[in-house]
C-alpha cells in the first residue's frame, strides 16, 4: 500500500524569487514534474513523492517545496478555527512532534497573518488534548513539522513545508562577507545569464564566492541540496527512506567531474579571496575554481572569451554617491578597454550608479535583492568598431 500511496501524484508548490519563477519552471520540467504552472514568487506543479525529494535535492532556483492539503473558506475567525479542527491532525504530526505555523494573509477579512497563525495553532492543539488530554509542543526555529498557511480572499490553503530550513540554505557556506548574495539569487542569475557551461566564467568581485560556488555546482551537475544533511520531509509520517537513498543514488550519479570549463574569481579584499576559497574547500570544489587577489581596475580577461558576472557594491552608506558612482565608471572603463569579445552580467540594486557604467545594455532584467529593486544587466562587448554590431543589440526592458 505504501509503494502505491508513494507513486501517486499529488499538487505541489514550490516557492521562489520574484524574477525567478520561468527560470525555476524549467528546472521542474527538467526533472519530469507535470501541469508546471509559474506565479507570482511561486510555481505549481504535479508529481510523485520521488519528485517530491527529488525537487528538494536538485532545483536551484526553490526556497521551499510545499505539499498543499487541504483547501477552505473562512468567512471569520471562529469558522477558521472549526475548519482546521475537523481535520485530522494525527495524519501529519503525533504528540511528540514539534510544530511551527507560517502564515502569509492578503486581500482577507483578517489582516494579522500572527493572529491567523494563532488561531490555526490553538485548533490543532485543542484536537490533541481533547484527545490525548497532552499537547504538541510548539518550536519556531527547528520544528519537526512546517505547516504553511496561505489566506486570499478568505480561501485559507494549508501546506506542509518539506523543506524544512530554507532551500538557499545549501550547507556548503563557511565563511560570509557583510552580505553575502542569497544562493538560490546567484544560481538564478548564472540560469538567466544563458551560460553553457563551457565558456570561461570569471566574478572579478566575488566576495565569499557565492557565484564561483554555485557556477561550479552547475558546471559540474552537482545538485544544491547534496551538501543538507536534513529536509522537512524526513519527519513525515510517510518518510520512505530506502526512496531517499535511491533519489540521492541517482542524483550523485549525474556529476559530471571532468567538465573541463574555466572558473576563475578574484576581490581586491584578501580576506574575501580567503573565505571564497575555505566555501569552495568545504564544498570539495576548489579544485574547478581559479580565486585570486586582484584589483579590477587591472584586472584583464583570463582567456579570449568567456563570461563576466559580477554583484558590485550598491553603496547604501549616505555621503558615498560620488564614490559609487566613481566605482561603476571604473566598472565601465574596465570592461571596454580589457574584457572584449566577453559578454557582462552586472547585478547591481543602485540603478542611478549603473547608469556611470557607460555602456549600453543589450538586455535589463528586473529582479530583487532581499527588498532592494536590482536589475541584472548584460552588455555585449565587442571588439573593435562597434557599430556594424549595433544592429544586434536589442532592448529588453
Amino acid at each position: 500500500m505504501a509503494g502505491k500511496k508513494a507513486s501517486q501524484d499529488f499538487n505541489m508548490t514550490a516557492i521562489t524569487l520574484a524574477g525567478l519563477e520561468e527560470v525555476l519552471a524549467q528546472e521542474l520540467r527538467d526533472l519530469g514534474a507535470k501541469f508546471v504552472k509559474p506565479g507570482v514568487r511561486a510555481v505549481t506543479f504535479s508529481g510523485n513523492q520521488y519528485l517530491l525529494y527529488q525537487a528538494n535535492l536538485c532545483c536551484r532556483t526553490a526556497i521551499r517545496i510545499l505539499k498543499p492539503f487541504a483547501q477552505f473558506k473562512a468567512r471569520d475567525e471562529k469558522e477558521l478555527y472549526l475548519k482546521v479542527r475537523e481535520r485530522d491532525w494525527d495524519e501529519f504530526m503525533t504528540l511528540d512532534s514539534t510544530f511551527a505555523i507560517n502564515a502569509v494573509v492578503s486581500r482577507s477579512t483578517f489582516e494579522h497573518s500572527l493572529y491567523v497563525a494563532q488561531l490555526t495553532k490553538d485548533a490543532i492543539v485543542d484536537q490533541f488534548r481533547d484527545k490525548t488530554g497532552r499537547r504538541p509542543n510548539i518550536d519556531v526555529t527547528t520544528p519537526d513539522v512546517r505547516l504553511h498557511l496561505h489566506m486570499h480572499e478568505n480561501i485559507v490553503t494549508l501546506a506542509l513545508d518539506s523543506s524544512g530550513d530554507s532551500l538557499h540554505r545549501r550547507g556548503y557556506r563557511q565563511q560570509t562577507n557583510v552580505a553575502p548574495l542569497n544562493e538560490v539569487l546567484a544560481a538564478g542569475i548564472l540560469l538567466l545569464s544563458g551560460w553553457d557551461k563551457k565558456t570561461a566564467l570569471y566574478d572579478p568581485m566575488c566576495g565569499s564566492g557565492t557565484f564561483l560556488t554555485e557556477a561550479a555546482m552547475l558546471a559540474h551537475n552537482i545538485a544544491p541540496g547534496v551538501y543538507r544533511k536534513d529536509f522537512g520531509f524526513m519527519r513525515w509520517p510517510d518518510y520512505d527512506e530506502a526512496m531517499f537513498h535511491k533519489v540521492y543514488q541517482a542524483v550523485l550519479a549525474q556529476e559530471d567531474p571532468d567538465n573541463p570549463v574555466e572558473i576563475y574569481g578574484s576581490d581586491i579584499d584578501p580576506d574575501f579571496v580567503e573565505a571564497a576559497f575555505q566555501n569552495l574547500e568545504y564544498a570539495e570544489l576548489d579544485q574547478y575554481v581559479r580565486v585570486k587577489e586582484v584589483d579590477f581596475k587591472v584586472a584583464s580577461k583570463p582567456e579570449e572569451k568567456g563570461l563576466l558576472i559580477m554583484n558590485p557594491p550598491y553603496g547604501e552608506r549616505i555621503g558615498d554617491e560620488r564614490e559609487i558612482n566613481g566605482l561603476y565608471k571604473m566598472i565601465g572603463d574596465t570592461l571596454k578597454a580589457n574584457f572584449q569579445n566577453w559578454d557582462a552580467f552586472v547585478f547591481t540594486g543602485n540603478l542611478e550608479a549603473a547608469k556611470h557604467i557607460g555602456l549600453k545594455p543589450s538586455r535589463r532584467i528586473p529582479l530583487y535583492n532581499g527588498p532592494i529593486e536590482c536589475r541584472l544587466f548584460k552588455y555585449e562587448l565587442y571588439g573593435g568598431s562597434r557599430r556594424e554590431k549595433e544592429h544586434l543589440v536589442g532592448e529588453e526592458e
